[in-house]
């Protein structure tokens, strides 16, 4: 009994060690599972707290938003730079331009100088003051209200903040819809900019659906994108018609002195002084022009600078339509003693010739070229205008039989100086006297000029000033050298003035005499960028482009050289509200 009570004691013994040693076992397995749990976390709680929290909380919960991160990143990032940077000196160029490649913002105060390259520098020298911000805002408000506006409608629990929205933009698009400038904002507008920043911030607070908003912005986006490709080619279109059409003021002055010439007496001035028309000893200046008031202030000008006007003859040739109210306008208006013939194209004698294109094309023209210049690792394009004869220039000899020399200028130029030295220049042997734009040269306008023998490197010649020996033309009989290449053309391949340009260049090969260019400076026509001092010093300037002095598109601080020699005392000027 005993011996069987000792064997059954000890099995217990057994039982009972056998199962705290499998519970020691699970202990210390979970153990291992917990800490191999809690080691990372603690790692990451401590990398956490090390690189984001410089002041951290007393109870070591530090809480994670989105700006933290991107804070962290920077941060870590910056300190990586500063860490790994190579050690330069601050007066490199390369450190200051690292140095602000690592910063989110830019110092007022720095030294832009030891910053060359920089947003620093490049921001201190670009920088413009903006104008109309009031506007811009009230603008850039409004493309996010209507972009909240329809998710905040959805929500029945925001009907309150749907009324404020949609009573904002009513407010704002009316005040758009009157105000294009600061200037034209209604009293009070501030308090309006108030009302909808705060509307705007309400409806940011409210969660909404983010991908609609997103859509509703495209969708605007898109519209305004639209909107304004619309208005560049209407803007295109109207810029176009401006510069190519008659304002309505210069119209109504032509119509009324048309109409006044038939009113008046017969205009019997010009018999009178038949004779000076064709006297080759007198200063002959010829002017292709429908524009009674260029015309006008073109012979003004150069009357008004000369030393002597008594032998001055001024011919102006023009079409039916204008031949009266020219007619009437110099019988109205003297010159001192200088003379004015008018003449209408289509009644001079020019049988031989198709005056159809000669009244179509019997005005200077101007062609617009764009050339790429290259200046180092950049390429710029640079706009040019060339003016060059017309069809009607090339009848000069036929036209004025009796001279032998004439000065033709165009009539969107003004004389500033006396013109009369030209008369006593040798142009020795060339029938052109021009000034030059080597700006362009003949190899450039290769597309133009086809592959004909010529020299690629001699520059293009400019009309506006020219002084034209007529015996050297009828001598080498140039007209029907013109005529010759403009045949070789088909008109129905080019336009009429590329035919114009090619002929024009490619007569005068060889015969063009380069004139100083103190004489004419051109370009006021349309480059901003010309230099006061050198329009002041220069005899002639040439207005050549679009933007034509007597157009309310003229570029304004030109305007003032021009607008000088024009007589503002007549009637009529007054009385069709004749303002360039």
């Amino acid at each position: 009994m005993k011996g069987g009570g000792g064997g059954g004691g000890g099995g217990a013994v057994l039982v009972t060690t056998g199962k705290r040693r499998w519970r020691s076992l699970v202990i210390g397995v979970l153990f291992l599972v917990i800490l191999s749990m809690l080691v990372p976390l603690a790692f990451l709680l401590g990398l956490h707290n090390g690189f984001h929290s410089p002041n951290p909380n007393p109870n070591g919960y530090v809480p994670v938003h989105k700006t933290s991160i991107v804070n962290y990143r920077s941060t870590h990032i910056n300190d990586l730079v500063k860490k790994l940077a190579p050690n330069i000196s601050k007066n490199s160029k390369i450190a200051g331009t690292v140095a602000d490649s690592g910063r989110g913002g830019v110092d007022e105060n720095e030294n832009c100088e030891l910053k060359f390259g920089s947003y620093c520098l490049w921001r201190r020298e670009h920088r413009e003051e903006m104008k109309d911000t009031m506007v811009k805002k009230l603008k850039d408000q409004l493309f996010v209200a209507r972009a909240y506006y329809p998710s905040i409608a959805k929500l029945p629990s925001q009907d309150k903040l749907t009324r404020a929205l949609r009573q904002n933009i009513q407010e704002v698009e009316r005040v758009l819809s009157e105000s294009a400038t600061d200037v034209d904002l209604p009293p009070g507008i501030e308090k309006k900019i108030q009302r909808m920043e705060a509307a705007i911030t309400k409806a940011k607070s409210v969660p909404v659906d983010c991908s609609n908003v997103d859509k509703k912005f495209r969708q605007i986006l898109d519209m305004t994108n639209d909107e304004a490709n619309f208005h560049m080619k209407q803007s295109a279109f109207l810029y176009q018609l401006a510069v190519q059409t008659m304002p309505k003021s210069l119209h109504c002055l032509s119509m009324r002195l048309t109409v006044e010439y038939f009113k008046s007496p017969s205009v019997v001035m010009e018999l009178s002084q038949a004779d000076r028309f064709s006297d080759p000893s007198l200063h002959h200046y010829v002017i292709f022009s429908t524009n009674v008031l260029a015309s006008s202030v073109l012979i003004n000008s150069t009357v008004l600078c000369a030393r002597e006007n008594k032998n001055q003859v001024f011919h102006v040739l023009t079409d039916g339509q204008n031949y009266f109210a020219m007619k009437l306008w110099f019988f109205r208006n003297t010159f001192k003693e200088a003379t004015v013939q008018v003449l209408n194209i289509e009644q001079l004698n020019l049988e031989s010739h198709d005056k159809a294109i000669l009244i179509h094309m019997f005005l200077p023209v101007e062609y617009r070229v764009s050339l790429l210049s290259v200046d180092g690792p950049s390429i710029h394009s640079k706009m040019q205008y060339i003016s060059v004869f017309s069809h009607l220039h090339y009848l000069l000899p036929e036209i004025f039989q009796s001279l032998t020399k004439v000065v033709v200028l165009d009539d969107d130029v003004v004389v500033q100086k006396d013109l009369s030295a030209l008369w006593d220049i040798n142009m020795g042997g060339k029938v052109n006297g021009a000034v030059q734009s080597c700006s362009v040269s003949l190899g450039q306008l290769k597309s133009y000029l086809g592959e004909n023998s010529y020299d690629k490197n001699s520059c293009a010649w400019m009309s506006g000033l020219n002084i034209v020996d007529l015996a050297r033309w009828r001598e080498l009989d140039l007209t029907k050298t013109y005529q010759r290449l403009v045949r070789e053309v088909s008109m129905g391949e080019e336009s009429k003035e590329a035919v114009a340009l090619r002929g024009s260049l490619l007569t005068f090969q060889d015969l063009v005499y380069a004139l100083d260019g103190v004489w004419a400076l051109s370009g006021l026509g349309h480059d901003y960028g010309l230099n006061i001092e050198a329009i002041k010093k220069a005899a002639v300037l040439h207005y050549n482009g679009n933007m034509k002095p007597w157009l309310e598109l003229g570029i304004p601080r030109y305007k003032k050289f021009w607008k000088k020699f024009l007589n503002q005392e007549d009637q009529l000027l007054s009385e069709c509200n004749v303002h360039p």
